[in-house]
């Protein structure tokens, strides 16, 4: 039995999100709020503002 492999052009994949402009619009809204979209983004954000508050602003 013989499985087909799928013919794949390297470097060129595609994405519905990219498609319908909704990557666009997260990155829109990042940049104009200030808040990342990303889960990880967010987390690093809230932790260098907490330590921030703790310890004060570098200069």
């Amino acid at each position: 039995m013989t499985t087909k492999k799928k013919f794949r052009i390297p470097g060129l994949t595609f994405s519905w999100k990219r498609a319908l402009g909704i990557t666009a619009l997260k990155q829109r809204i990042a940049r104009k709020t200030g808040i990342p979209t990303t889960k990880q983004g967010r987390q690093r954000k809230l932790e260098r503002t907490l330590f921030q508050a703790i310890f004060g602003k570098k200069k």
